[in-house]
C-alpha cells in the first residue's frame, strides 16, 4: 500500500515524514533542504541559531535573527521546490521577533512547542506561513484550538503530538516520565484526535496530526497512520545522516550509544530533557558549573540557581566537544548503527512503511 501524502492547507507533502527540529544547530539548512528534496518536510531548529555569528555574545537577539534568515535562504536555495519549516520554542525571549522574521522570509510552516503559542496566528497574519503547535496531551491541543478559535477565528494548520520517548526537552514532568502509568504516544495521539474533533466539525476542516517521539522504522510510521495520524515526525534517525549539520563527533556519539546510555536530565529551563550519558551529564548531577556568559535566551531559565548553562552545553556538543556538552537524543538512539544519506534513509522508511 502506498503511503498517503500529507496535506497542510494548500501544501501537499509527498511523503508524510517531518524531520524534527533539533537544536542547538543540529538541524540547519543542509539537513532541512535534503529532507525537503526527498519529499518530506525539512525543519530548521530556530533555537539560538546565532551561536556561530561573531557578535553572538554581545548581540544575541540580532545574531539569532540574522542567522535564522541566512539558514532559511540557504535551505530555499538548496531546495527551491521543497517544503521547509522552522521549529521555535515559545519559551525563548526572542520568540516573536524570530517568528516574524521566518514569516517574512517565506517559510512554509512554523512548528512551535515548549509553551502555549498564544499569539502565533497574529504573528504570521498576512503571510502564507502554516502554523503547527506541538501538544503532549489532549488538553493542551484543546486549549490551543479553543484559544485560537476565540481570538483569531482560526485553527492550527497541523498539530504535532509529541510522546514521552522523544529526545531533548520534553513536555512531561519528571514524575510522569518515571510513573508506572507513564503516558504513551498512542494514548496521547488518541486523546488529541478526540479533543480536536469538535473544532474540526465547527470549521468543516480536518486538522492533520503528526505523531512524534520514538518513531524509528517504517513499520512505526505505518502503525501511527493506522491509528489516525496524518504524518510522523522523526528526529534521532536524521542525526546520523551525511547531511546533518552536527559535528561528526556528535553523530558518532549516537552510533556508539548502548541502550543503558540514554537518561533523563534536569534542565535549567525547568523541563526534563533526554540525553546521552557522558562525562558532562554525570558531572552536572553533583557539581554546579560556572556559567561564563548568560544570553538570557529562555523565559523559563533560572540562571542564578542553574547548575549549568544549557545553551553552552548544547553548543559544545554540536561543535564536536561531546564529552563536555549535552547530546540530546531520543530513546531509540542505541538502535542506530551507521551514517547514511538522507535519500537512503527516506527510501528505507517509505519502503518499510509501505510493506507494513
Amino acid at each position: 500500500m502506498k503511503l498517503p501524502s500529507l496535506v497542510v492547507g494548500d501544501l501537499t507533502i509527498q511523503k508524510p515524514i517531518i524531520q524534527g527540529g533539533m537544536g542547538i544547530g543540529v538541524s540547519r539548512s543542509r539537513l532541512a533542504s535534503a529532507v525537503a528534496n526527498e519529499g518530506g518536510i525539512g525543519v530548521i531548529s530556530g533555537v539560538v541559531l546565532g551561536f556561530l555569528e561573531p557578535d553572538f555574545e554581545t548581540n544575541p537577539m540580532e545574531a539569532n535573527i540574522r542567522a535564522l534568515r541566512k539558514e532559511i535562504r540557504a535551505a530555499r536555495e538548496l531546495s527551491p521546490n521543497g517544503v521547509i519549516g522552522v521549529n521555535f520554542l515559545a519559551a525563548v525571549n526572542d520568540y516573536e521577533e524570530l517568528v516574524k522574521a521566518a514569516a517574512e522570509e517565506g517559510i512554509d510552516i512554523i512548528i512551535s512547542g515548549a509553551g502555549l503559542p498564544s499569539k502565533l496566528p497574529e504573528l504570521v497574519q498576512g503571510y502564507n506561513t502554516k502554523i503547527a503547535p506541538m501538544a503532549s496531551s489532549g488538553r493542551t491541543a484543546a486549549v490551543i484550538c479553543k484559544m485560537w478559535d476565540k481570538r483569531y477565528n482560526r485553527l492550527p494548520d497541523m498539530i504535532v503530538v509529541e510522546g514521552p520517548d522523544a529526545g531533548g526537552h520534553l513536555g512531561f514532568s519528571m514524575e510522569e516520565l518515571t510513573s508506572d502509568n507513564r503516558p504513551t504516544l498512542e494514548g496521547v495521539l488518541k486523546e488529541v484526535l478526540e479533543e480536536i474533533r469538535p473544532f474540526e466539525e465547527k470549521y468543516a476542516k480536518k486538522i492533520p496530526v503528526a505523531a512524534a517521539g520514538g518513531i524509528f522504522t517504517g513499520a512505526d510510521i505505518a502503525r501511527y497512520i493506522k491509528l489516525g495520524a496524518s504524518a510522523v515526525q522523526i528526529s534521532t534517525r536524521f542525526i546520523t545522516t551525511d547531511e546533518c549539520d552536527a559535528h561528526i563527533n556528535f553523530k558518532n556519539a549516537i552510533i556508539h550509544a548502548e541502550e543503558g546510555d540514554i537518561e533523563i536530565i534536569k534542565s535549567p529551563v525547568g523541563m526534563p530533557g533526554r540525553a546521552l550519558k557522558n562525562q558532562f551529564s554525570e558531572k552536572i548531577k553533583t557539581t554546579p558549573l560556572k556559567i561564563d556568559h548568560c544570553s538570557g535566551c529562555m523565559k523559563s531559565c533560572h540562571a542564578k540557581e542553574a547548575k549549568f548553562c544549557i545553551v553552552e552545553a548544547l553548543i559544545r556538543s554540536v561543535t564536536g566537544n561531546v564529552n563536555d556538552g549535552l547530546v540530546f537524543t531520543g530513546t531509540n538512539a542505541y538502535r542506530v548503527n551507521e551514517i547514511m544519506s538522507v535519500r537512503n534513509l527516506m527510501n528505507e522508511l517509505v519502503n518499510e512503511a509501505e510493506k507494513a
